[in-house]
């Protein structure tokens, strides 16, 4: 049989991920839907078939499914967790997992508390690219160098709920830079030292204070060391992730990732130019498996106080003016 699974928040990432996973995935089906919007609301009900609902716990009382993928505005993200905990319903929650270390520990509390299980959305987790990057790290000696950026460009970054830090928790860092963020910590561990710079001042006549662009440093006790590039007002569009080590480096870009020689020549690469948009099935399905038991959870709370702790540390040490260790904002 499959897991009876809800969608609660009906935004972009439901439309373009979530809902299209969902219609793929052989072992979940779409059972019910929830936004806060009644006028998109009737009309996603009405090409979905499914029960809809502008309260989630309306939802959850209704349809009782065995997991809900939240995707809702960052700030509405914990008590919607909270009404599926209480209720023993599981969750897929998209990123990020919470907008503070402190609400973080909370919710993990909770996620516990209720005996259900919270797995946090990376669909970069689960494609052959990314997966296969620490391969390559192992062949280019001892990594000393970061290179990272993800920029893009939006005419408005200051737009919605999306520019008030308040409601966020941050701007381009604890959003977009998450998936940077991530790699970051999945590849290598939490840094030992970090300290970031930005600024809301791309569109200054808007008067948004979540930073569209931020520069951030870091360092591990391993001698290893880098900075990173996020922005949501910087054309091209780009991704990169780029270590040096003592005998080589690894060139991760978006559908591709390459060794390459001290003299940067191209010894082995993989590519995926025609993979099929399927992450989000691949997610949803490997969630299922995490319900039956047959796979670990390694995205839950647990591994997100420490994506909290190095977002927290780079507000902190702009306020700071030093570097800040992250594991002190656990």
């Amino acid at each position: 049989m499959k897991r009876r699974a809800a969608v609660i928040g009906l935004g972009h990432q439901a439309l373009e991920d979530h809902l299209p996973g969902l219609l793929g995935s052989s072992r979940a089906e779409l059972v019910a839907v929830c936004d806060s919007d009644p006028n998109i609301l009737r009309h996603r009900q009405v090409s979905l078939q499914v029960p809809a609902f502008t309260r989630a716990a309306d939802l959850l009382d209704a349809v009782h499914p065995d997991f809900a993928i939240v995707a809702v505005p960052h700030h509405a993200g914990r008590a919607v967790i909270e009404e599926c905990a209480g209720r023993g319903v599981h969750v897929l929650k998209e990123k990020p997992f919470a907008t503070s270390p402190a609400e973080a520990r909370e919710l993990a509390s909770v996620c516990q508390a209720g005996q259900v299980e919270l797995m946090v959305t990376l669909q970069r987790r689960f494609n052959p690219i990314y997966i296969s990057v620490a391969q390559f790290l192992d062949q280019i000696g001892t990594p000393f160098l970061i290179d990272g950026r993800y920029t893009f460009h939006i005419d408005d970054p200051g737009a919605g709920w999306r520019g008030d830090a308040k409601q966020a928790g941050g701007g381009c860092i604890i959003d977009m830079g998450y998936h940077l963020i991530d790699l970051l910590l999945w590849y290598f561990g939490l840094p030992s030292r970090v300290i970031a710079d930005f600024s809301a001042t791309a569109l200054p006549e808007v008067g948004y204070d979540a930073e569209d662009t931020a520069v951030i440093q870091l360092g591990y006790d391993s001698d290893l060391y880098g900075s990173v590039l996020l922005s949501r007002w910087a054309a091209p569009k780009s991704e990169k992730l780029h270590v040096v080590g003592t005998r080589g480096s690894v060139l991760l870009t978006k559908g591709q990732v390459q060794r390459l020689d001290l003299g940067g020549t191209v010894v082995e690469e993989l590519a995926r130019p025609y993979a099929p948009a399927s992450a989000a099935t691949v997610q949803i399905d490997y969630f299922c498996r995490v319900l039956d038991g047959e796979r670990p959870n390694t995205s839950g709370p647990e591994q997100h106080l420490a994506h909290a702790a190095f977002i927290a540390s780079c507000y902190e040490s702009k306020t700071a003016g030093r570097y800040i260790d992250p594991k002190e904002m656990l």
